[in-house]
């Protein structure tokens, strides 16, 4: 580090010191060595805003505080603003205000990055500053500069993710103790990692908008948090994790974004996922996220998806526009949105299926299912019947072929329909 970088200073303010906030200032002060020689600028915070009742507690700590956002916008030493507030209001409000001052913004707030990326990306590009969201997606895991520098060579066509820590923890528990859904949600929040409305988490919301930034990112074309299509874990039961098992699969909640001949196939829902896939051992709260490309192949990315370790990424972008400041070099990370692919309707996505139905146990039956699907255009790959607890029901499980998801529609209703088949307990996608 030369001479005049070691006396430079670039100073920052904080919205928000709760759980990420507080992360981003201990390891601010910890790293603080580190952290000035990699940035080749010693990064101060000027100010954190925060509600009234907590100013003397970050008094109390040493650290500057006010409740007047007008304080940051308006103090020009202040060059980076750091949104750590979440949710859409103020939050999306206080980052455009910060841009209009031309101040440069660091946020993780993936609602709303998923929500009104363009709108605030157009905002960073007129006002000629940087706007960067690493830790809006996968918390500690480095994805989004990678996918926009290290990788930007790559025709991207597939990005899948475990990206929820909440919904893992669930399936892993389920997976390993055998229990059911309200056994391990009970569990999950009692230790902190679900909500006490844990809808975002295990309604599949949360997976949306991060996939959300990573199809508009991987594939350069805005998708939307509205574009994805949307199914959580809240009708797994113990009979699918342990149908799964028997099949050499897991179950998972996944994030999908794929290229299409329809468009960009954007999507959550839980998946059967054959254990040799290198998602399939993700377990408990991590998170990870696959790539595949050209020339890359196939890349996973691998870490904590949530808490303290989500400030590595924070700090990262920090550091990342400190140095452009230094070079006078600000507004080099534009939008890479320049397509405008369609988004791939639903009824237009290809999967394979997995189908668990309670029938009733008499001859013809399998005959009837076999033929119902084959009127709906939908190739079976394997079909096992096994007892059920019912008297005289008996329960099919079918695997299909890869097929068109209005097609296994089609099927449904028409199964629905035959006097013989009692109920259709589960239909879940099969990553093959």
């Amino acid at each position: 580090m030369n001479e005049e970088a070691s006396k430079s200073v670039t100073k920052i303010a904080l919205l928000g010191a709760g759980t990420i906030g507080g992360s981003v200032i201990k390891v601010l002060q910890d790293n603080h060595d580190v952290i000035t020689q990699r940035a080749e600028t010693d990064i101060q915070i000027k100010n954190i805003l925060v509600l009234p009742h907590e100013i003397p507690k970050l008094h109390a700590q040493g650290l500057p505080a006010t409740n007047d956002y007008d304080e940051i916008l308006n103090d020009p030493e202040i060059k980076i603003v750091v949104e750590l507030m979440g949710g859409i209001k103020p939050a999306k409000d206080f980052i455009l205000r910060a841009m209009e001052h031309g101040k440069n913004v660091v946020t993780a707030n993936k609602d709303v990055v998923a929500q009104f990326g363009h709108e605030l990306f157009d905002a960073a590009e007129k006002n000629k500053i940087d706007f960067l969201f690493e830790a809006s997606v996968g918390g500690a895991i480095p994805i989004i500069m990678p996918l926009k520098r290290s990788l930007t060579s790559n025709k991207i066509t597939e990005i899948l993710g475990i990206v929820n820590g909440t919904t893992n923890y669930m399936l892993t528990k389920m997976t390993e103790d055998g229990a059911d859904y309200d056994t391990v949600l009970k569990e999950a929040q009692a230790k902190g990692y679900a909500e006490a409305n844990p809808a975002a988490d295990v309604e599949g919301k949360d997976a949306a908008r991060k996939i959300a930034i990573l199809a508009s990112i991987a594939f350069n074309s805005r998708v939307k948090f509205e574009d994805v299509s949307i199914e959580g874990i809240t009708k797994i039961t113990p009979e699918d994790i342990t149908y799964a098992d028997k099949l050499n699969h897991v179950v998972k909640l996944l994030a999908v974004g794929k290229e299409s001949e329809n468009g960009v196939d954007v999507r959550v829902h839980p998946v059967f996922l054959p254990k040799i896939h290198p998602l399939a051992s993700v377990n408990g709260v991590f998170n990870a996220i696959f790539v595949r490309g050209y020339p890359i192949d196939e890349a996973m990315f691998f870490g904590p998806g949530a808490g303290f370790p989500t400030a590595s990424a924070v700090i990262a972008d920090i550091i990342e526009i400190s140095k452009g400041i230094q070079l006078k070099s600000e507004g080099r990370f534009g939008c890479t949105c320049y397509n405008q692919k369609p988004i791939c309707p639903i009824e237009e996505t290809v999967s394979s299926y997995y189908l668990r139905l309670l029938v009733d146990d008499k001859p013809g039956v399998l005959g009837a299912i076999a033929t119902t699907f084959g009127n709906a255009q939908v190739s079976l790959k394997s079909v096992v019947q096994t007892n059920s607890v019912k008297e005289n029901h008996a329960v099919i499980v079918v695997v299909t072929h890869e097929v068109k998801h209005k097609n296994i529609l089609a099927a449904q209703a028409e199964l629905e329909k035959l006097p013989v088949v009692d109920e259709i307990c589960s239909v879940i996608r099969v990553e093959n």
